[in-house]
């Protein structure tokens, strides 16, 4: 088969949808990507790249062709918006001046923020009849409000009624949660489209962890690694920390960056918790294995009151679970859903802090060593789940499922 990848996020940036491209080439597909300029997550284009630089090249087999985009800059308001837009305008331009005159067998997006990359899709499949599979990784336009924080009830009307056309005009809507099943057929009967096609994770427990990191504390454990936003309902994650600061073996540790990195230096500084919270800063992918290893606990956070991240399964969960690390969860059903499926960990509603305190001090302080089996639980259900394989041989499937 041949496979066009729509995605404004593509290597060298970390996302997804590099392992679908490179490994449908494993397999024999022959993939084309039509992607962004790479600037995400610093609002800065990569070294090497530019709107008039390397915008065509052969990256372990996939064809790129690199869309004109303006960076994102901090990844707010009025640019973000432009970064969005230019990225489907251009994408749209090439689809109708170049990928037309190419044959397809399927189109693949990769839809995190924002749905509107879904458009160049649909262009092409009104010009050639080509599937579209979009694959859901954001709720729109619940995004809007969470991410963004856009509350203008006009505009999220409009945006809702951009998503139902597009879900009414794609062939097959791939869910990365199952809770996503009820929002997308409240916008209409849809049903009969959507397939259940999970995130996964690389095998941490089994990759080479050499890449040096820094010393640890000593004490209990707890890391939350990865980005440090407005999402990850922080202010819920210190009120934790606060009620637990008597416990002086507990050592709270903070890998990653974001929008609310700095607040939460500020915090730690103001409360005087530098003896107990640790912010390392981001580190590469290389990195995870270690830090994973030594951790005794691994947090996941989402903030509460928003239904699009109460039905979520963050990436990082299916990292945890293959680190074989336990659990702890302030998170929506989304999560929540997998955690007590697999029974790899502990989660409570978003942002209840009390909650999880409790748990972590009546439960996994009294027990370490039966706290320690849930993060085997956790390793075997990813094994089963969230390898990367599966989930590309699940893809596969639901490609020939149509093509044959």
């Amino acid at each position: 088969m041949k496979v066009l990848l729509i995605t404004q996020y593509f290597y060298p940036e970390n996302f997804k949808s590099n392992d679908i491209a490179f490994e449908l080439v494993k397999r024999g597909y022959e993939v084309d990507a039509l992607v962004g300029i790479p600037n995400y997550p610093e609002g800065k284009i990569y070294s090497g790249y530019g709107l008039f630089k390397k915008r065509r090249e052969n990256i372990k087999g996939v064809n790129v062709y690199r869309s004109f985009q303006i960076p994102r800059g901090k990844g707010g308001g009025l640019k973000l918006m432009i970064n969005y837009l230019s990225f489907v305008f251009s994408s749209c331009f090439n689809v109708l001046f170049y990928f037309v005159w190419r044959n397809y067998d399927a189109i693949i997006v990769h839809e995190v923020s924002p749905i509107f990359q879904a458009y160049p899709a649909i262009l092409l499949r009104k010009l050639r009849k080509v599937p579209v599979y979009l694959w859901v990784l954001d709720i729109w336009p619940d995004a809007m409000m969470s991410g963004g924080g856009i509350k203008n009830k006009k505009i999220l009307s409009f945006v809702n009624r951009l998503v139902i056309n597009i879900y009414s005009q794609c062939d097959r809507i791939l869910i990365s949660s199952k809770r996503f099943t009820e929002s997308i057929l409240s916008k209409g009967d849809f049903i009969d489209k959507i397939r259940y096609f999970p995130n996964w994770s690389d095998d941490l427990l089994k990759a080479d962890s050499e890449y040096p990191i820094p010393q640890l504390p000593d004490g209990f454990k707890i890391i939350l690694a990865g980005n440090l936003g407005h999402s990850q309902n922080l202010d819920a994650v210190v009120q934790l920390i606060l009620s637990l600061r008597d416990i002086k073996d507990l050592k709270w540790i903070f890998i990653g960056n974001g929008s609310e990195k700095e607040w939460l230096d500020n915090f730690i500084e103001a409360n005087k918790l530098r003896d107990v919270a640790f912010t390392l800063g981001r580190f590469p992918l290389e990195a995870m294995p270690g830090f994973f290893k030594k951790a005794d606990a691994l947090l996941v956070t989402l903030r509460s009151g928003f239904p699009h991240l109460g039905m979520v399964v963050p990436a990082r969960l299916q990292a945890y679970m293959s680190a074989g690390r336990p659990v702890l969860a302030m998170i929506g059903n989304g999560g929540a859903d997998v955690i007590k499926e697999a029974n790899c960990g502990y989660a409570v509603s978003a942002g209840d802090y009390e909650a999880l305190a409790a748990i972590i001090r009546n439960s996994v302080l009294v027990d370490k060593e039966a706290f320690e089996t849930l993060g085997y639980n956790g390793r075997c259900y990813f094994e089963r789940e969230f390898q990367k394989d599966i989930c590309i041989d699940n893809l596969c499937r639901i490609l020939k499922e149509d093509f044959n």
